[in-house]
């Protein structure tokens, strides 16, 4: 497998909706949030400026990143575009609610930002609606292209009753052009995948060079449906983000398990002798199985987003994909940790 130019010149389409077509990569824009650290506006602008130069054109956001901030700076960094040339997601189930009782505090879910709104969550058919006309709202934009439902771990029975009806109703009415789920697990998106009708899933974390868990259930899955996998949390946190993690790597947002980084610091020696680092390693396989439609990365900055290019168009050479599997680090199935 190689990186060669595939974000730019392998797009690919969704299986059951062929005319919606993802770059190789996606800008991910929860950093235009302000997520651990504050972003400026000229500095997510020019992300973007550099990402569309590179030949970038789909790009992920969320209400829930930076309480609408992230969707604000990307309808405006995008609002010059030609709107036929990109995709551009959000997701629903938090609606956003004015608080002005602790406007004067800082959000307590990891952005920095004012806590000028607290997230509800809302899988209701109204709330999926009035959760899409808010986002279009910020965004500036004159329609969504595809809208995930965001993270519901706990509210399977009212996501398939009501908040996924509410997204096809739409799809199928034009008004979005796909619908999916995103998630950072595997199992549950793998139900989705089989009992529900979403044409992509956007699943995080769980498909990384550390933890392979759906290959056990949500690949097969794809693959038999014809779902479209988008894959985030290629580095899963900033764990397989460097060519040597560090003694204080995040993984999943937290800090890293001594024996977490241990593994990765074993992934990242067989990847020094075949002649890549760690990351670029890292995204190559999480771009290289056959249902992943595409590979959306974080990027903060002009730098992250070059890098992440650069990185992308590294040749890697079928040989460590062997090694890390007879070492037994890929291929596996199995969530980080689990030794099984």
């Amino acid at each position: 497998m190689t990186g060669g130019t595939e974000h730019l010149t392998s797009d690919r389409s969704l299986p059951r909706r062929p005319a919606v077509r993802l770059t190789g990569i996606g800008f991910g824009a929860s950093q235009g949030g302000n997520l651990h650290r504050v972003t400026t506006d000229e500095e997510f602008a020019a992300a973007v400026d550099t990402a569309w130069d590179g030949g970038v054109r789909y790009f992920d956001t969320a209400p829930h990143y930076g309480l609408g901030l992230s969707e604000r700076r990307l309808g405006a960094a995008l609002r010059s575009r030609p709107r036929d040339e990109y995709v551009v997601s959000t997701k629903v189930g938090r609606l956003l609610v004015p608080s002005p009782e602790t406007a004067g505090s800082r959000d307590p879910e990891g952005f920095d930002v004012a806590a000028s709104h607290r997230r509800v969550w809302d899988f209701s058919r109204d709330g999926v609606r009035r959760c899409l006309e808010a986002s279009l709202e910020r965004m500036g934009l004159d329609r969504i292209d595809i809208a995930y439902l965001h993270d519901p771990d706990d509210h399977w029975e009212r996501a398939v009753a009501e908040a996924l009806p509410a997204l096809t109703e739409l799809r199928d009415q034009g008004v979005l052009r796909a619908v999916g789920v995103g998630m950072n697990q595997s199992r549950l998106l793998a139900r989705f995948v089989r009992e529900s009708d979403v044409d992509l899933v956007m699943c995080a974390g769980r498909y990384t060079l550390l933890d392979q868990a759906a290959l056990a259930d949500l690949m097969p899955a794809a693959q038999e449906r014809a779902v479209g996998v988008v894959i985030a949390g290629v580095y899963n946190s900033g764990l397989l983000s460097r060519e040597w993690p560090p003694d204080d790597a995040l993984y999943d947002y937290r800090r890293a398990a001594p024996e977490l980084i241990e593994r990765a610091r074993r992934i990242a020696a067989i990847c020094e002798r075949h002649g890549v680092t760690l990351p670029q390693a890292a995204l190559a396989f999480a771009r290289s199985h056959p249902t992943v439609v595409s590979t959306v990365v974080g990027m903060r900055n002009s730098h992250q987003v070059t890098e992440t290019l650069r990185r992308a168009d590294i040749e890697v050479p079928g040989e460590l994909w062997l090694a890390l599997r007879a070492a037994g680090l890929t291929g596996t199935g199995r969530a980080a940790g689990d030794d099984r």
